[in-house]
């Protein structure tokens, strides 16, 4: 069976057209606007009992509604038609074949149609299962073998040598390669790289990297060329010495967020500069277009973005009026303090816990007679109060403890445990508490860690191989490890992947 079905379906299509199954998809299957919905809770009913389901079938022959099972299989036998809708999932459904069969023709009319129902119904668009393009179903013809992961393997492992203090990039790198959505994103090759040199694109060998990590090889990586690069485009980070981790990976995200960025731009300039093209085409020459300026430039959709940009949200409170003045900014982590505070309110004592940072680090702070603010309502400078909660978060939230003070008396490492919890859930730190979609419960995966002092330090890093299973990287050493071991470690970067992800 290929793209076009079974061989009754084709023979189907030849006889009666696909416009019986687009008419019917669009009016009892996806609802694509009000007249839809209405039809169908009027007529979609079961011709023999008159319920509406739970499960329907449609007749593509005739105007017929059976119930799954016996009602829709005694109009079969009745009248010998042979293709039928079923309504809930709109999937097609072979009487001959005794089969349900895919058609790709069907396939892209019914998502055209969900897209509809969704735009009508002011919703996301349903999660949808994935199906390989065109280039992918070739690529998996051409390679018909395929490994086999089971729990024990190593696929995804790979040590990393150290080319002189660069534990700090090791970390990084491992807790990037074990981070889901990027994996997918990379392993599926959906970078599409615009720059003349790609031997300069830092995404391109990231995409090298996690080809190399899945490959199946077990010997260790060197990252020569990944720290070349960073070098060329994070200036400061450039040199033999031992840098922080946390400041490797933002310079990396910002790298990785600036290439892609121009990729896209540059695709879509692209592509429009084809669709002109062909387009004048026809009526012959004209004079070439302005580009069409960016709606949002603040806004970026690149992979990065998806997966690691947050927005926080700061509220300004007037103590005159209680005006509020209200800011959302963008982040990539956050950073969490974890000496003495300075706020009253008996809180004063260090933090023990992640838990105690957020609470900390969202509670409201008086910003005194020193700092007072222009009130917009007021029109005066007054004292106010700020406080900061999550606006919107990332599918990775990933939390920099702030273990490194650095002051112009004295240079130190804050080395208190601060336990931190497998599972996360983020609700009470959000701007706004309630939300009937999204779901605020993160998992933990990977936990960056420095033992030593600052100026004789080194960098590990525990990743979440697999569920349940956990892997201490120490440059090219990978042990197992266990969960309790990671709880039990200092931590200084934790990075968790939300548990469940809504999809628009």
């Amino acid at each position: 069976m290929g793209d076009t079905g079974c061989v009754h379906f084709e023979a189907y299509v030849k006889e009666y057209g696909i416009d019986s199954f687009s008419v019917v998809h669009a009016y009892f299957s996806a609802c694509i606007n009000r007249e839809a919905r209405r039809r169908k809770a009027l007529s979609c009913l079961c011709h023999k009992c008159g319920s509406s389901g739970p499960q329907l079938y449609s007749c593509l022959h005739c105007i017929y509604f059976g119930c799954k099972g016996a009602h829709i299989n005694e109009h079969h036998k009745q009248t010998k038609h042979y293709m039928a809708l079923e309504l809930c999932y709109g999937m097609l459904y072979c009487y001959q074949c005794r089969d349900f069969i895919y058609h790709r023709e069907c396939q892209l009319i019914a998502e055209r149609h969900l897209r509809r129902e969704a735009r009508s119904l002011n919703k996301s668009l349903s999660w949808r299962p994935w199906s390989p393009s065109q280039l992918e179903i070739e690529l998996l013809l051409k390679n018909p073998k395929r490994r086999h992961v089971t729990a024990c393997t190593s696929i995804g492992l790979r040590g990393l040598l150290n080319l002189g203090s660069t534990c700090f990039m090791n970390c990084i790198v491992q807790a990037l390669i074990h981070t889901p959505l990027l994996r997918d994103y990379f392993l599926s090759e959906l970078h599409e790289c615009t720059t003349k040199n790609s031997a300069k694109c830092l995404v391109c060998e990231v995409s090298r990297l996690f080809q190399e990590f899945y490959s199946g090889a077990r010997g260790p990586l060197s990252l020569h060329r990944l720290l070349h690069l960073i070098w060329n485009h994070a200036r400061h980070l450039a040199g033999y010495e031992q840098q922080d981790a946390h400041e490797f990976f933002i310079a990396t995200l910002d790298v990785l967020h600036r290439h892609c960025k121009i990729s896209m731009t540059e695709l879509a300039a692209n592509a429009a500069a084809a669709a002109s093209g062909s387009s004048t085409g026809a009526a012959g020459s004209s004079a070439p277009r302005a580009p069409q300026p960016d709606p949002n430039p603040a806004q970026c959709s690149c992979i990065i973005d998806q997966i690691f940009t947050g927005g926080l949200q700061s509220d300004v409170v007037c103590q005159a009026c209680n005006g509020v003045s209200t800011t959302i900014d963008p982040f990539w982590d956050i950073s969490l303090d974890l000496g003495e505070s300075s706020s009253g309110g008996g809180y004063g004592g260090p933090p023990k816990s992640l838990i105690d940072c957020l609470e900390r680090f969202t509670r409201a702070e008086h910003l005194g007679s020193s700092a007072k603010i222009k009130c917009s309502s007021c029109m005066s400078y007054q004292e106010s109060t700020k406080q900061l909660s999550m606006r919107t978060l990332p599918i990775v939230a990933s939390f920099h403890l702030k273990r490194f003070e650095h002051s112009s008396l004295i240079d130190k490492k804050i080395s208190t445990f601060i336990s931190f919890p497998s599972e996360l859930d983020m609700t009470p730190f959000m701007s706004q508490k309630k939300s009937d979609t999204a779901d605020f419960r993160y998992s933990l995966y990977a936990v960056i860690n420095h033992v030593g002092t600052l100026d004789a330090g080194h960098y590990t890093a525990y990743v979440r191989h697999q569920k349940d299973i956990w892997v201490k990287c120490d440059d090219h050493i990978i042990t197992t490890a266990t969960l309790k071991q990671v709880l039990d470690s200092e931590g200084y970067l934790l990075f968790y992947h939300k548990k469940i992800l809504e999809y628009e």
